[in-house]
């Protein structure tokens, strides 16, 4: 979007030399508004609002040009790509997400299977299976469900996928290639997160940005992403990152969220994130899933991290849950799944 000098008559907007405005810019939704009116675009009740980006509709992007690919891939004579979940134990959450994933394959032309396990299941088991998958020629894709009970060590676990057919991105030589800027399969809510702000045009070189969360799956390789080099193998944002995390005193995040140009919040606290906290004109990405009691409903309802109603008043770009970066995580876990099959890694 391009503007003139703050001040300016609708004659001169148009003649004006353009600058590029940035999403911390002040007058960002005001200058919205009028560009709105000057193209005669109809202009609704919360056109001073934030723009709310449809995580659903760059997944569907994202899901078209992994299926065109598919195809491609298929008819040069090679394999069809294969994803398999092992899925222990019965967390609800853990099966929707599963079946939302596998449910996705299908639409693209990936071939999956689940491998259900009970709860109870041995450590020693599930690496043994782990390592079986491994060797199976006909597995291209191999993922374990997170969370896993509380008697099997999660770290353990994700390094016995082989990092080629690791989709998820959380072996430790994918983690650590991440970290050194090499090309790596990228965690899938990194991906995600790093997509919409690519896709959206939010402006990430020289800005400020808060990472609200510190988890090795989410919020680091978030952070690892948006602050490293954008010349090297693996490009970056080239922004100045912060990160705080669940323990960070409230007085102390907000002086942190106060100068970010960009807002990414993957913490798991429900409305951590408030209207106050939140400078004019920012982008908040909110990662949260949050299972809350609507006492309106009396039913359980998906909640993020962030204040949305409220925030979207002030912000340039906000992200809904759901809505958001939920589906776009399913889409690029399927990039990664295409990415290992033709083993463009390793």
């Amino acid at each position: 979007m391009a503007a003139a000098t703050a001040a300016f008559s609708l004659s001169s907007a148009s003649s004006s030399s353009a600058t590029l405005l940035r999403p911390g810019w002040a007058p960002l939704r005001r200058w919205r508004t009028l560009i709105r009116s000057i193209s005669g675009s109809p202009r609704s009740a919360a056109s001073d609002e934030a723009t709310v980006i449809s995580g659903t509709k760059l997944a569907h992007q994202v899901l078209k040009e992994v299926r065109r690919d598919v195809e491609l891939w298929i008819s040069a004579g090679n394999q069809r790509p294969h994803l398999t979940v092992i899925l222990v134990g019965d967390n609800p959450a853990s099966h929707i997400y599963v079946r939302n994933k596998i449910k996705a394959a299908a639409a693209v032309g990936i071939s999956s299977e689940i491998i259900l396990r009970p709860k109870d299941i041995s450590q020693e088991e599930l690496l043994d299976m782990t390592v079986q998958l491994n060797k199976d020629s006909r597995v291209s894709g191999l993922l374990v469900q997170l969370p896993l009970p509380d008697h099997i060590d999660e770290r353990t676990v994700c390094d016995a996928i082989a990092p080629d057919k690791d989709v998820d991105g959380f072996h430790i030589v994918n983690v650590g290639r991440l970290c050194l800027d090499q090309p790596s399969i990228i965690p899938a809510t990194a991906a995600a997160v790093w997509e919409i702000i690519k896709q959206t045009g939010i402006q990430t070189f020289g800005k400020n940005v808060l990472v609200a969360g510190r988890s090795k799956n989410v919020g680091m390789p978030i952070a690892m992403l948006l602050h490293t080099d954008g010349k090297h193998k693996r490009p970056g944002g080239d922004a100045t990152v912060t990160i705080t995390h669940r323990h960070t005193p409230k007085e102390q995040l907000k002086i942190h969220t106060q100068l970010a140009d960009i807002v990414i919040v993957a913490a798991g606290i429900p409305k951590l994130i408030t209207t106050d906290m939140v400078k004019e004109g920012a982008a908040v990405i909110d990662v949260g899933i949050n299972h809350i009691h609507d006492p309106l409903t009396g039913k359980t309802k998906l909640v993020g991290d962030v204040d949305f109603e409220e925030v979207k008043k002030k912000a340039a770009f906000i992200t809904p849950v759901p809505g958001g970066v939920g589906p776009m995580t399913v889409a690029m876990l399927l990039k990664n799944t295409l990415l290992v099959a033709k083993k463009l890694i390793y």
